[in-house]
């Protein structure tokens, strides 16, 4: 372990935000399935995360006025523009990938005239899709997950695969900070231990999903060495199991 070497630094701690009650709330809801609970049960499940009644009357009436829930007979669920975080939240776990034969995914945005605010929401969205942006308007990946490009995406750029000439592991080490991700996964790794109270527990595995969302999902030959993505989900895929069971016995025994 690097901290039983002197010559290693300990990891630094990793930057944990506390959550405000819409956090706290939209945490809980991402990771349900399906993403509604009751009024009362949520109102419950959510003391242990440090929000107060009053609080959380609030948020939920900001969330609703602002589209992130909806009401419904027996209480909120996410509305559904909210869906989609839930699906790539969902995605960032359990990736979908295929054996990967050398092939990459090309993008080249050919559209123009756009502002800022258009050009921001595809650069979001080539993101999402865990694109990489090797020069201005030109997207790359290794063409290993197994899921289509969106269709949508043939009004604004060209698409396609190809085999550029750099080497691959070189070329992926140019589009993404892998060491720094790596760093970063084994930091919040090393806090899961030592984190106790829901509140805090809570915060630092939404953390966790943000850092997962960030991935690239490379092919094995082009990650670093000791790879800390599949732990990484591992500790999360737990957590949420925990969860998941607190509120099913909340829900179930109300």
């Amino acid at each position: 372990m690097g901290s039983e070497n002197p010559a290693e630094p300990a990891p630094e701690e990793p930057p944990l935000r506390p959550l405000s009650a819409r956090s706290v709330i939209l945490s809980l809801l991402l990771g349900t399935h399906p993403p509604e609970l009751p009024a009362r049960e949520l109102g419950r499940l959510v003391e242990r995360f440090d929000v107060g009644g009053s609080t959380l009357r609030a948020a939920l009436s900001r969330m609703v006025a602002s589209g992130d829930l909806r009401r419904t007979d027996i209480g909120y669920r996410l509305s559904d523009r909210l869906l989609e975080r839930q699906r790539r939240q969902d995605e960032s776990v359990r990736p979908r990938t295929r054996a990967w034969g050398g092939d990459w995914e090309l993008v080249v945005v050919t559209a123009t005239g756009r502002g800022p605010a258009e050009r921001a929401d595809l650069r979001t969205r080539l993101t999402g899709l865990r694109l990489a942006e090797l020069r201005e308007g030109v997207w790359l990946r290794p063409a290993n997950l197994d899921r289509p490009l969106p269709a949508g995406l043939d009004k604004v750029a060209e698409r396609g695969t190809t085999r550029p000439a750099r080497p691959a592991a070189a070329l992926a080490a140019l589009l993404w900070p892998l060491d720094a991700w790596s760093d970063a996964a084994r930091a919040l790794l090393g806090h899961v231990g030592r984190t106790g109270r829901p509140a805090e527990r809570l915060t630092l595995f939404a953390a966790v999903v943000r850092h997962l969302l960030a991935d690239p999902v490379l092919p094995a030959p082009l990650l670093p060495p000791a790879w800390p993505g599949d732990e990484l989900r591992a500790a999360y895929t737990d957590y949420r199991r925990e969860l998941e069971g607190e509120v099913r016995a909340l829900v179930g025994g109300a």
